[in-house]
């Protein structure tokens, strides 16, 4: 019995591997662009903000899951108002053409929020959604200086989906929980 279980377990661990675009070298899922949600509260409007799955996202989820983080942004350029986190992120700059609606990492401590386009070298974090370039202007204060911003995560984002240990990323020693699942029965988690 012991036998037919390894060999099951290395299926399912080949299987799951290839469906999560994992390596046995590697404990990263494949970026999945767009999954993670944040919001941006500005003067009391909120709105949502879909973050990419990368290195520095996955750092401010986590950060933000401890409370959420006030900054003062000012307006820059013409195209975005920034200001310090706080705190640092890690960065995986390139560079890229910003455009409005996008939330940025500067520097690796600095968010921008952007209502026009630049381009530079850049982490991205995220996408405010659903908002046009002038209704971006308006709920960002383009041209204003002192704007109080609060990052925070939706209730909904707290638990992430394949996230069995809760530890804030999905990784192999999830998979393997879930083959342990699969295997052994419901009543090991």
């Amino acid at each position: 019995m012991t036998m037919i279980k390894n060999i099951a377990r290395n299926l399912l661990m080949v299987a799951a591997l290839l469906l999560c675009g994992c390596s046995g070298d590697n404990n990263d899922v494949m970026a999945q662009n767009l999954t993670q949600k944040m919001n941006i509260t500005i003067d009391g409007v909120t709105q949502q903000v879909t973050l990419v799955d990368n290195a520095a996202a996955r750092a401010l989820v986590a950060r933000l899951k401890e409370s959420p983080v006030t900054v003062t942004l000012n307006t820059s350029g013409g195209f975005e108002i920034w200001g310090a986190l706080g705190f640092s992120l890690p960065t995986d700059n390139e560079q890229m053409t910003a455009q409005p609606g996008d939330v940025i990492l500067y520097n690796g401590s600095n968010v921008c929020l952007f209502y026009g386009s630049n381009s530079w070298s850049y982490t991205r974090l995220g996408h405010i959604d659903g908002l046009s370039q002038s209704e971006l202007r308006s709920f960002l204060h383009a041209g204003e200086s002192n704007i109080k911003v609060m990052l925070w995560l939706p209730a909904a984002t707290t638990a992430m989906l394949g996230d069995v240990n809760q530890d804030g990323e999905v990784s192999i020693a999830d998979v393997n929980a879930i083959i342990d699942i699969l295997l052994n029965g419901a009543n090991k988690v």
